[in-house]
């Protein structure tokens, strides 16, 4: 990992809190600031006079004389990010603090959760946290609520689903769009004057009656503004292009159909975005061909059809369905690589020694015939018995046969391969998370019939490798070029210190350590604690903490680096047909190829800050579908008793993860028998005030279903 991403984070470390000793603190020298810092060694105070003539220059802050400094008036003002609890108070997250600073419920200004605010801090704290008041509202994040409407005789209210939005929304009669009382509704803030107690809204959309599971779904994707159906022009658009596959197009390419191509994805996949080629060169080598889908090629810049790619950015992949990023003309059919058909791709070719060497490698547009099509099954039933016996995946091409035999070796050479990459890449500090996903068992109605747990096995692994493989290199390939040029780098920052702290508080409770001591043995440890929880009651707890104490990955111009995988360089390629951000790599790439010069960066940095903000919400809103649907799978249970792990403690309650099905619920405080329980923070643990009894996180507890509420989306518990 680049040293250059550590020096950055402590960098604007030092001056976050630099700026927070100022504010409670009369003037000070660099001495004395290093002191509250807690720093003495002369390298790190050459840091901290690095940063205060940095927050000088910056107009932050002011020397009131010689190497005495002091905040300027003005800077008492900042920016930042609103956090609203649904006590009605908050706190606001701004990069000129290292803690968030408390906003009591009467300073908000009306602000909700991700405005972005304008706010004061005073000198007093509240436990220990510096107190604030809003004093505008720069920008709200969001204008539209999902909740239910409740008619009255002269006016409605719209109850909003989110938690964290703590008031009604008052909508006059003839704003409802006629509304029914108790639907579900999308309802848009117009007007919320400053001593109104709660804003004026009106109805943009019906979603149908609450509780009804197309009512509900919907409903998830309108929270967080994503759409769950295309306007009938781009529809209209899409389904104009020209998919066909011409003689003049082929010209342009590289022609591979005559090579062994073949998908492997999941057995209900509707999309195939990436397919491997395999044959052996007459040195004894491989090459191997990373093909993925040339969306590029019908997704023009300044259309429609862009336009609309780019506001979605990704594909959503609910419980029971995919709402695409592209219409079903291009990403189930012209951009899909289906097995027996010819297609445009954009391909990474390398080629291997036998140990997994890369001798060369080549990237630019292809055209590929794919031979056969693996569920990862199949795949891996290959791969454990070294035999193939799938008579529909033997097919006829330019050559004429190819066999089912070359398959079977081009599979299980492919997955040495593919171990040997891993191995390396493990070796060189990549962290493995193998979280187990929980996915159901739908009936035709989408009832959930039943929970499975998906594990990745070596068939997923080969696939997992190779594409690590295309989009580590292609983003070499272009990051080391000389002079820079501008491209699309998914990166992963360092762990956050205090997170990790906390991890080893709660681990060490189970047996095990971590060494966050040497910067360099974080991820070695990491790995060595997810190998030793596998199989234990702790194994679910310490895998979401694990990733809790991980950076978030985002698109960016500015390489860092990805710290989870151990690249110095890596790009997202391999998946354009359900990520923005794969397509301008995509074009970017086809740029430099043809010998352009180097893109605005300013232009492609504002679209990965979107296609990240789209990526968020696209995966906050899976998680919700997840919970609904264990909520409905739960609802007839409720005379069934669970064996379940602590996963969680708070001080309203405690949360628990049945094991049998990874269904979570909460057993509140006030439910919890036999005593008065208070929590206790430090050690994740409600005790028992009279018979000390202690609950604590990943204890195994009984419980039985209280309540399983689908509107509200609440699960309760209660002990047995």
């Amino acid at each position: 990992m680049p040293n250059k991403s550590k020096k950055n984070k402590a960098f604007k470390k030092h001056t976050s809190r630099i700026i927070s000793i100022l504010q409670t603190s009369s003037a000070l020298n660099y001495k004395q600031i290093s002191m509250k810092l807690g720093i003495h060694n002369p390298t790190e105070r050459a840091e901290v006079i690095e940063c205060l003539h940095f927050l000088m220059l910056s107009n932050q802050i002011e020397e009131v004389k010689r190497g005495v400094y002091s905040v300027k008036s003005n800077s008492k003002y900042h920016k930042g990010i609103f956090d609203l609890s649904s006590k009605g108070s908050g706190y606001v997250i701004s990069e000129d603090f290292e803690q968030d600073i408390y906003i009591p419920s009467n300073k908000t200004l009306g602000a909700l959760s991700g405005d972005e605010v304008e706010f004061y801090v005073h000198n007093r704290k509240k436990k220990g946290r510096s107190e604030g008041e809003i004093t505008q509202i720069i920008k709200r994040s969001k204008t539209e609520f999902v909740g239910i409407i409740q008619i009255n005789k002269n006016f409605a209210f719209v109850v909003p689903d989110d938690r964290k939005m703590p008031v009604d929304i008052y909508v006059p009669l003839k704003k409802t769009k006629n509304a029914k009382e108790g639907q579900k509704v999308v309802v848009k803030v117009v007007e919320w004057q400053s001593k109104a107690e709660c804003p004026t809204g009106k109805v943009v959309e019906i979603l149908g009656d609450a509780g009804d599971h197309q009512t509900e779904i919907h409903a998830i994707l309108a929270a967080y503004g994503l759409p769950y159906k295309f306007e009938k022009k781009i529809e209209d658009f899409a389904n104009a292009l020209d998919t066909s596959i011409t003689e003049e197009e082929i010209q342009k390419r590289r022609d591979m159909r005559a090579i062994l191509t073949f998908t492997i994805d999941p057995k209900d996949a509707k999309d195939f975005d990436d397919a491997l080629s395999f044959q052996v060169l007459e040195n004894g080598n491989y090459e191997v061909g990373i093909h993925i889908a040339d969306v590029s090629h019908y997704l023009k810049e300044g259309t429609i059809l862009d336009d609309e790619a780019y506001e979605r950015a990704t594909s959503v992949y609910l419980v029971d369905r995919v709402v695409p990023m592209l219409p079903e003309v291009l990403s189930n059919n012209a951009c899909s690589l289906r097995p027996l058909e010819e297609k445009y791709t954009f391909s990474a070719v390398f080629e291997l020694d036998s140990k997994a060497n890369l001798i060369n490698q080549w990237f630019g547009r292809t055209v590929t015939y794919s031979d056969a099509r693996f569920s990862y099954e199949e795949a891996q039933y290959i791969i454990e018995n070294n035999t193939v016996d799938i008579p529909k995946h033997i097919a006829l091409n330019n050559d004429g046969y190819k066999t089912s035999h070359s398959i079977k070796d081009a599979i299980t050479t492919l997955d040495q391969l593919a171990k040997i990459l891993r191995v390396e890449r493990m070796t060189n500090g990549a962290i493995s998370f193998d979280k187990v996903e929980v996915k159901f068992n739908l009936t035709a109605l989408n009832e959930p019939a039943g929970v499975y747990f998906k594990t990745s096995k070596d068939a997923n692994k080969l696939i997992e490798e190779f594409m690590l493989l295309a989009n580590k290199k292609v983003a070499e390939f272009i990051g080391k070029q000389s002079p820079k040029k501008t491209f699309i780098y998914r990166i992963h920052d360092v762990p956050d210190q205090q997170k990790l702290e906390s991890l080893q508080r709660v681990v060490s409770q189970f047996g095990h350590q971590i060494n966050i001591k040497d910067p360099n043995q974080i991820s070695t440890s990491l790995n060595k604690l997810l190998g030793s929880v596998v199989g234990k009651k702790e194994q679910n707890l310490v895998d979401t903490l694990t990733i809790r104490c991980m950076s978030k990955a985002e698109y960016s111009t500015q390489n860092i680096g990805h710290y989870g995988l151990s690249f110095d360089h890596y790009s997202h390629f391999t998946s354009p047909i359900r990520r923005y951000p794969d397509v301008m790599a995509h074009r970017l790439l086809q740029h430099y190829l043809d010998g352009n010069k180097t893109a605005s960066a300013s232009s492609f940095e504002e679209k990965c800050k979107h296609s990240s903000a789209m990526e968020n919400l696209a995966t906050k809103a899976e998680r919700d579908s997840i919970k609904y649907m264990q909520i409905k799978y739960m609802q007839n249970k409720k005379d069934t008793t669970f064996i379940g792990v602590i996963s969680g403690v708070t001080e309203w309650g405690m949360y628990v993860e049945i094991i049998e099905n990874k269904c979570e619920g909460m057993i509140r405080i006030r439910d919890i028998k036999g005593d008065y329980f208070t929590f206790d923070k430090d050690n994740y643990a409600l005790v028992g005030e009279r018979t000390k009894q202690k609950y604590q996180l990943g204890d195994q507890v009984q419980v039985h279903v209280k309540n399983a509420d689908l509107i509200k989306r609440h699960l309760d518990f209660n002990l047995v």
